[in-house]
């Protein structure tokens, strides 16, 4: 998130539009920040990696799982995330 140091956490949706990921500390919702992933699309990994805005947080099971929501993807990127949704 912009002013925080970067954090490490678990992926558990994707989506054309978004996804969510499961971290140990909250994020502000409407909070801006970089998001960083990589996935497997076509037997070819493929970074991730956009500005996303925090659209909900909520806490359960001992973490905080914090939807995101994708701005200003890049066409490949878009192209490979409608590929991995297939």
């Amino acid at each position: 998130m912009d002013g925080r140091t970067p954090v490490i956490g678990k992926t558990a949706d994707v989506s054309g539009s978004g996804c969510s990921i499961c971290l140990p500390d909250p994020v502000p919702v409407d909070g801006l920040g970089q998001v960083a992933f990589d996935l497997l699309v076509e037997g070819r990994t493929v970074s991730v990696n956009t500005r996303a805005r925090a659209m909900y947080c909520i806490f359960g099971g001992g973490e905080f799982k914090i939807g995101f929501k994708f701005l200003g993807l890049d066409l490949p990127t878009a192209a490979a995330l409608a590929r991995y949704m297939k």
